[in-house]
């Protein structure tokens, strides 16, 4: 006769939801402003760089201007590191934050 051997029930561990969220959040890449770009070259490395129209890339470079900083593009960290990176050679002061 086949003897069982009872086993304790064991926890499992369940993943924390407030951090699988987190790492579905989209990340945000942030244009500030500076002293040094005029606002006719911000607004064309915007339309050079993510393909906006005259008219988007104005209202963004307005909200640098204005508001000291524009959310420009968002998406994949991968996507947002390479977006910083780009507009670092274009000579603008970007950052990237997780949305949230």
């Amino acid at each position: 006769m086949p003897i069982f051997a009872a086993t304790a029930p064991s926890e499992v561990m369940r993943p924390d939801t407030e951090q699988s969220l987190r790492t579905e959040m989209p990340w945000l890449v942030i244009v500030w402003n500076d002293p040094i770009n005029l606002m006719s070259y911000v607004t064309f490395v915007f339309q050079k760089l993510f393909g906006y129209s005259q008219e988007k890339a104005h209202r963004l470079m307005m909200d640098v201007h204005t508001k000291g900083r524009a959310v420009v593009s968002s998406g994949a960290r991968e996507r947002a590191e390479l977006d910083v990176a780009r507009l670092h050679q274009h000579g603008l002061w970007a950052t990237m934050e997780q949305s949230g």
